[in-house]
Formats: structure tokens, C-alpha cells, sequence
């Protein structure tokens, strides 16, 4: 990439173009199209906005350059631009690395009990509290699609739309969120525990992309199995009279989901649905594009200590992520939703290999 950062003209010109789309009227009657053009709009505005402050710098370093070789007083002016000109010109090269094209999307997450039984379960459900607030501090919406309880209270399974606010890809939920998959361990005394012994336990996190329009993955009815059933609570019993419960499974990917939190069987069959087409997307586009898909290749599907992604450690109050280095001594804040710190290093991690790749121009 040059100094010039050529590339941006034709970004600049997109950006306006964007703009004169969403002035029309008709654009709106097409909500899925409205949330593209807003979404690639918001996108192309950090760009157009960091690219007008880095020649700003640019052209005002130029002009203290010249004033200070007739007037060594401007000299003292001219460290300080350079600093300020070579941030912008930072901030502005992360803005033009290749965004991950789900960025904006809402998510669904699904938290699975591993290894460590009761104690597991305890560490799922302190997971999902952990993202709810999270989510909340985001001003995301949360919406729980379905859970399997433990008999101590924990979740052996549960599942939970998280919906964002914002059109700028950047503040999507995916965008924070994709980094979550995988297993994450626990160091902690369980209540289970009668001898104060520390144990290590195992919970796994998987996260989909959410469908924004149905027709974006085409669903023949033939190719569903459909099974209704009686909704069942912790250690089995049945929690209601009807036949509520829905289990799904898509005959030719072998994906099946099961619904039984709602009271109604159609509630029940709309949810399976969102998570059928969230894992079926997810399926789709690992098949077509194993670069862009290396994020959700590193998620999980069975749920083993030995993949760890990040350990909670009690009784030294620690967060470690072992992907990026991350460790803090905050642990009882991040359990609470404190977890932006630990969801920026991964995202400057994975912009700093895409830098890396895209200067061996491999990217």
C-alpha cells in the first residue's frame, strides 16, 4: 500500500454513492437491502473520516516542514505532527484491512457443559451471566432460546440470540463476539468440592453468525425431519402436558437442533429455525471460502480441556487468554460483563496478522 493511500479514492466515491442511495425512498422498502447499504455506509464512513484527518496531518506537517526551514521556531511544532500524522496514517491502514463480511450480523451462542459434570455446568451458567452482561453493557438484546438445566442449577446446553444496535460493522456483534468460540477453562474449588481441592473443569462456546433475511439460505421442507415431544426439566421430568418440544434435523447435513423453552410448539419450531439456518450459513461458508472461515474452523465441536482458548482462575482472582497473551488479575469484574479488554486484544491480534499477511501479500 502507498503512502498515498490510493486506494481510498474509489472508497471515498463508493461512500458517496452509498449515501445518495439511502436519500431515496424507495431504498427502504427493501429492509434487507437498507441494512446492506447502511451497514457498508457506516463501514466506508470510518474510512472516508480517518482518511480526511491523515491528510489533514499530512498537509499541516508539510506546511510546518516549509515554515521551519525559513523560521527555526516552527521546528518545535513539527514532532508533534509527525507523531499525530503517523497514528493517523495507523489507524487509517487497520480501517483498509479486508473486514470479515459478517462483521454487523447479530449472533447466536450456544454454551455446552464439558468436562468436570455439576461443577461444568455451574462454570456454563457463570459463562452466560458473564456475556448477558457484557451484552447489556453494549446495549445489545439478549434472547434466550433454549436451555438444558443441570440439577445444581447450572447449564448442561444453552442458547441465546444477542441482537446489536448499531449499523457500523465495527460495533457488530459478531465483530466482538466470533472470537468467543472455543473451550474455556475454569480453575476453581467446585461446592460439589467436600476437601477445599482446587479442580479444573471445561465449558465450550460456540458462536454463529445470525441470518439477517431467511432467503439467504435456502431451505428445502423436504430435506427437514420434524419431531414434536414433551419439554423435560432437570433429571428428566416432564415440564409440560403437551407435545411442545421440536427437534429438527436437516437430513443432508446431519444438523439437528432441539427447541423446548417455549410453551408453544410453533415458538419452539421459529427458534429451531433461526439456529438451523445459523449453523447451516456457517456451514456454507466454510465450504466456500476456508480463508475467511479460519476463525470458525478454530471454534469447537467437542467440547476437550486440551483446546483451551482462555482460563478463569479463582483463588488468584485471574483471566488468562492464551491466544493472545491477554492476563489480568480482574477476574470477579470480568465474570460481571468486563470483558471489552479482553475482546479488543483479540481483535488488534487477528488485525495485526491480517497486516502481517496482507505485507507478505498473502493476504
Amino acid at each position: 500500500m502507498s503512502g498515498g493511500f490510493d486506494s481510498v479514492a474509489p472508497l471515498v466515491a463508493e461512500h458517496a454513492d452509498l449515501e445518495r442511495q439511502l436519500a431515496e425512498p424507495g431504498l427502504h422498502a427493501d429492509a434487507g437491502r437498507a441494512r446492506r447499504v447502511g451497514r457498508r455506509y457506516a463501514e466506508l464512513g470510518q474510512i472516508v473520516a480517518a482518511y480526511a484527518t491523515w491528510r489533514q496531518y499530512r498537509d499541516d506537517l508539510a506546511a510546518a516542514r516549509e515554515l521551519a526551514a525559513e523560521d527555526p521556531a516552527f521546528a518545535v511544532e513539527v514532532p508533534d505532527l509527525e507523531l499525530a500524522e503517523h497514528e493517523a496514517a495507523e489507524r487509517l491502514r487497520r480501517l483498509l484491512i479486508p473486514r470479515d463480511p459478517d462483521d454487523g450480523r447479530d449472533v447466536i451462542m450456544e454454551i455446552k457443559a464439558g468436562e468436570g459434570g455439576e461443577e461444568s455446568a455451574l462454570f456454563a451458567g457463570d459463562l452466560l451471566r458473564m456475556y448477558l452482561h457484557y451484552a447489556e453493557s453494549k446495549g445489545w438484546k439478549t434472547e434466550l432460546l433454549e436451555r438444558t438445566e443441570s440439577d445444581l442449577g447450572g447449564f448442561k446446553d444453552v442458547q441465546v440470540g444477542i441482537k446489536g444496535r448499531s449499523t457500523d460493522p465495527a460495533e457488530g456483534v459478531w465483530a466482538h463476539l466470533k472470537y468467543e468460540g472455543g473451550v474455556h477453562r475454569v480453575q476453581r474449588v467446585p461446592r460439589t468440592e467436600a476437601q477445599g481441592r482446587i479442580h479444573t473443569s471445561a465449558a465450550g462456546v460456540l458462536v454463529f453468525p445470525e441470518v439477517d433475511e431467511p432467503e439467504e439460505v435456502e431451505i428445502n421442507p423436504n430435506d427437514l425431519k420434524i419431531d414434536v415431544f414433551r419439554s423435560s426439566g432437570p433429571g428428566g421430568q416432564s415440564v409440560n402436558t403437551t407435545d411442545s418440544a421440536v427437534r429438527i434435523t436437516h437430513v443432508p447435513t446431519g444438523i439437528v437442533v432441539s427447541m423446548q423453552n417455549e410453551k408453544s410448539q410453533l415458538q419452539n419450531r421459529e427458534a429451531g429455525m433461526r439456529v438451523l439456518r445459523a449453523r447451516l450459513l456457517a456451514a456454507q461458508q466454510e465450504a466456500a471460502d476456508a480463508e475467511a472461515s479460519a476463525a470458525r474452523r478454530s471454534q469447537i465441536r467437542t467440547v476437550d480441556r486440551s483446546e483451551r482458548i482462555r482460563t478463569y482462575n479463582y483463588p488468584e482472582n485471574r483471566v488468562a487468554d492464551h491466544r493472545t497473551g491477554y492476563k489480568a488479575y480482574n477476574l470477579d469484574a470480568v465474570l460481571d460483563g468486563a470483558l471489552e479488554p479482553i475482546v479488543q486484544s483479540a481483535i488488534l491480534a487477528d488485525q495485526d496478522a491480517r497486516l502481517a499477511a496482507l505485507g507478505d501479500g498473502t493476504a
